[in-house]
């Protein structure tokens, strides 16, 4: 077993792990929830698989739902999301020796920066959209889309600036 294929089972785990006895536990005003779980997706090689990213994101919204009691919500959300990840990636970055290439904040700052803003909004659109199933209270919807999205955006990035930092001769 190669050894990203080891640091992805590790990864999956830990995020759900963390999302469901840490983060869902997070609520400030009745209305920001960190979604931390998305960032399995951030950093995926871009060449995997799609049916791999598919398969790997359903069974995660899976798992969370069935810890929090949301039926399928979150893995409809995460789902649609990865169905349209490699597309939104090359939005971002270059094409150029693009199969190997793992996103984050190591190879390029401001494209991983954007591409997180966009996927997390993204998903964190779909996932309180599918939540409240109506427009009818539309301003409560966006204000937990925009709350949420600024408390995750951060914390995604952060994580990220912690654990893959630059080499020294890269700086």
């Amino acid at each position: 077993m190669k050894l990203s294929n080891i640091y992805e089972i590790v990864l999956f785990v830990t995020l759900i792990l963390l999302q469901t006895l840490l983060l869902n536990r997070i609520t400030l005003f009745g209305i920001v929830t960190p979604v931390f779980y998305i960032y399995f997706l951030l950093k995926l090689p871009v060449g995997r698989n799609l049916y791999f990213v598919i398969f790997s994101a359903f069974l995660m919204g899976l798992i969370i739902d069935i810890f929090f009691n949301t039926p399928g919500m979150n893995a409809a959300a995460i789902t649609i999301v990865a169905a349209f990840r490699k597309s939104i990636m090359g939005l971002f970055f270059e094409r150029e020796g693009y199969d190997d290439f793992v996103p984050g904040m190591n190879t390029a700052v401001g494209p991983f920066v954007r591409f997180t803003i966009f996927m997390v909004l993204l998903h964190l659109t779909l996932l309180f959209f599918i939540e409240s199933f109506t427009l009818f209270n539309l301003k409560n919807t966006l204000l937990r889309i925009v709350t949420s999205s600024i408390v995750t955006i951060p914390l995604i990035i952060g994580f990220d600036s912690l654990i893959f930092r630059r080499k020294p001769s890269e700086q």
